[in-house]
């Protein structure tokens, strides 16, 4: 007379639980670093940001009578001589709406994430701080994205 098996054994229990212990060791790493993705993501956001800004901004002086300030939506935004937002806090930052205090920064027209360490090197490639880009306030463009380091 044969018995009718009616759930799993013990053996068959922790061969499961061995294998999914082995599949969670080779997935979890890949999911762990979700901050530096993020972290990148926001940066590139704000370059967007930055670049819509500087051609509305441009758009606005060609449109007006070419000074400075200009008013974006009832903030005074400065100018540069050629037309875009200065590559500062009263410029582009104001222009882009961006929180200078806890989003990023800019410092002589390189944008980084605000508490950024400049003197990491997640990547290991043995360049520090690169997380950052760059603004031109004569060309309006943004150029040098980098977020190897972000972190």
């Amino acid at each position: 007379m044969q018995r009718q098996q009616q759930g799993f054994t013990l053996i068959e229990l922790v061969i499961v639980i061995v294998i999914l212990g082995i599949l969670s060791a080779f997935a979890l790493p890949r999911f762990v670093d979700l901050g530096s993705d993020a972290q990148a993501a926001a940066l590139e956001g704000a370059a967007g940001a930055i670049k819509s800004s500087a051609s509305i901004a441009h758009s606005a002086w060609l449109a007006g009578d070419r000074t400075s300030p200009v008013d974006m939506d009832g903030t005074d935004v400065t100018m540069s001589t050629e037309g875009y937002p200065t590559a500062d806090d009263a410029g582009i930052m104001t222009a882009a709406q961006i929180d200078t205090a806890t989003d990023f920064a800019i410092n002589n027209g390189t944008v980084t994430p605000v508490g950024f360490d400049d003197t990491s090197d997640a990547d290991g490639d043995g360049t520090t701080g690169e997380c950052s880009f760059d603004y031109s306030a004569t060309t309006g463009n943004v150029t040098n994205l980098v977020t190897d380091d972000c972190v």
